[in-house]
């Protein structure tokens, strides 16, 4: 399937082509999932990104260790450097916001 094959329509009717898949596009997805989930993406102001989901960042995050387990000996060195500094840096960030979590005082429940 080529990239005229597969719009994206948009609010207005109008269609965007949407790029070839690739090994690093699929990298890309993952990390950004794992990055919604720690709560490190919002559309907006600081104050409008989502609370952390430890549990989604981490299935996130593993489903990528897995990729990278069962790719081994199978990727060019570029995807393979792409997908190892992605899980580093998510590993990171992981330990990063759950010690922050950790940190931050209770907050009441609102009744």
């Amino acid at each position: 399937m080529n990239d005229k094959e597969n719009p994206v329509s948009g609010e207005l009717g109008d269609s965007i082509p949407l790029p070839s898949p690739t090994f690093q596009s699929l990298i890309w997805s993952l990390s950004t999932q794992a990055e919604m989930h720690l709560g490190l993406l919002g559309l907006g102001e600081e104050t409008d990104r989502p609370k952390p989901n430890l549990p989604m960042a981490q299935h996130f995050i593993d489903l990528l260790a897995l990729l990278l387990e069962k790719t081994k000996g199978n990727l060019t060195l570029e995807e393979q450097r792409t997908l190892e500094n992605s899980l580093t840096e998510l590993r990171f960030r992981y330990v990063q916001v759950a010690t922050e979590i950790r940190k931050a005082p209770e907050q009441p429940k609102k009744e």
